[in-house]
């Protein structure tokens, strides 16, 4: 009996992705699309929830085949990640404007990504003292515990390291293994080795303009190969958000959610903040904030749903130059970069409200402007190296609060909303990487702003 109800679920999942093809094939617009399987995911992922009930073998069964399509999307993305992060940083430096202004642009990218970072923290702090948050007064059930004991257990490794130890692990020893994604650090090393390399070819193409001409033919065929890869997958979003959406509603503990109703409204007041934030600074930019909401939208829906910054890098990257009218190599830059520094959600927000809810349970104040202030130092240090991908949030909040002195187990916690807020997190990071772009290219004045404010809808990003 189970098995046939299991095929009905699959049949009818397809049946929907038969929808979103009808829809293509009569050339409905992307972004309609993207919007039509998110709600479409949602509706269906309802339904089965309250059909079968979280802790149904049926349920967990047709999830399995959903993945495919889902997680299956999602692997394709994270397939061309290393690629696209190592080949696009590379061609950044083939690009004679920036070139000319590499310095500048990386600091101004970096600057604004930890410097965002430094706020978002301010912001989570302030969400969590606002809403009263504490986790010592949080029930801990056999789930909780034992994801405290995983996190202390990964703790170990960090805590035994100093500053200096954790800043020296972000350095390549092996570029190769490193565009494996073996290490929770494997994307800033590729970057660094990728920067070495650009940095290698601005010394050629002054003393040897032949050999960098050549290499820049190279460098340039491997990148339209890799952005064709990209294309390819691009057009696998609405379906892939289907999926996504469909098992992470169906999947969805709304019981365990509402005892952590608080921490979950107080982490999305804080979002929400730190993105409105992002609206100003596009604003001081001289933009117009609306436009920018307009054109990343469906960037940040993906983010949202997929969970996943490295997955929607290939987006980004698309979105900046192609909707924001800026040059490619500031936004291989700001996408790249923003993969493994400074992510506003997960590295600043939330071990930031995490810091302040447990520091009451070790007789820390979290009113002590001492506290706060070192807090907020502590978050911006670490948010250097952490991966752009599923658990980067956890590996935040394992480096700050081992770094405060304080008690990781207590973090475990907050498991069973984990995944609705990690949605809102992913969203965050990546607007934060497009408007550390957008202000780097406006400083240097390359912003084409025929672009940026241009027709929506000649300017797609799925094909």
């Amino acid at each position: 009996m189970n098995t046939w109800l299991v095929v009905i679920n699959v049949a009818a999942l397809l049946v929907l992705a038969g929808v979103l093809f009808y829809m293509q094939r009569r050339h409905v617009s992307f972004s309609n699309r993207v919007f039509a399987g998110l709600g479409l995911g949602i509706l269906f992922g309802l339904a089965l929830n309250l059909i079968y009930g979280t802790e149904s073998e049926v349920l967990a069964d047709s999830v399995d085949w959903f993945n495919i399509i889902g997680t299956g999307y999602v692997r394709f993305l994270q397939m061309i990640v290393m690629p696209l992060v190592f080949i696009s940083i590379l061609a950044a430096f083939t690009k004679v404007t920036t070139g000319k202004n590499f310095g500048k642009t990386a600091g101004l990218i970096l600057g604004m990504l930890v410097g965002t970072t430094a706020l978002a923290a301010a912001i989570g702090i302030g969400s969590a003292l606002a809403f009263n948050l504490d986790a010592s007064e949080l029930v801990q059930g056999t789930a909780e515990v034992e994801r405290g004991a995983d996190l202390e257990e990964r703790s170990t490794e960090v805590a035994d390291k100093t500053l200096p130890q954790q800043i020296t692990e972000l350095i390549p020893s092996n570029p190769f293994l490193d565009l494996t994604g073996a290490r929770p650090t494997s994307t800033i090393g590729v970057v660094i080795f990728a920067a070495f390399l650009g940095v290698a070819y601005l010394g050629i193409a002054r003393k040897e303009p032949e050999n960098a001409a050549m290499v820049k033919k190279g460098i340039d065929a491997v990148y339209a190969l890799v952005m064709r890869v990209v294309k390819l997958i691009l057009r696998l979003t609405p379906y892939g958000i289907l999926a996504i959406m469909t098992r992470t509603v169906a999947t969805s503990d709304f019981g365990a959610i509402a005892n952590l109703g608080k921490f979950v409204i107080a982490s999305y007041v804080a979002l929400i903040a730190m993105f409105l934030i992002h609206l100003v600074i596009i604003t001081l930019n001289g933009l117009n904030p609306i436009t920018y909401l307009k054109k990343t939208s469906e960037t940040l829906l993906f983010a949202f749903t997929s969970r996943s910054s490295a997955g929607t890098l290939p987006l980004n990257i698309k979105t900046q130059t192609d909707r924001l009218g800026l040059p490619d190599g500031t936004a291989n830059f700001a996408g790249s970069f923003g993969l493994s520094i400074g992510q506003n959600g997960c590295a600043g927000i939330y071990p930031a409200m995490l810091a302040v809810m447990i520091a009451p349970s070790v007789g820390i104040s979290p009113l002590d402007p001492g506290f706060i202030a070192t807090l907020i130092v502590v978050v911006a240090i670490s948010s250097f190296g952490v991966a752009g991908v599923g658990g980067g949030a956890t590996f935040a909040a394992i480096l700050v609060l081992s770094a405060m002195n304080l008690p990781v187990a207590l973090a475990g916690v907050l498991i069973s909303v984990e995944p609705l807020i990690d949605m809102g997190r992913t969203a965050l990071n990546v607007s934060g990487s497009m408007t550390a772009g957008v202000t780097a290219a406006n400083v240097n004045k390359e912003v084409d702003r025929d672009v940026y404010n241009g027709d929506l809808r000649t300017q797609p990003i799925d094909a």
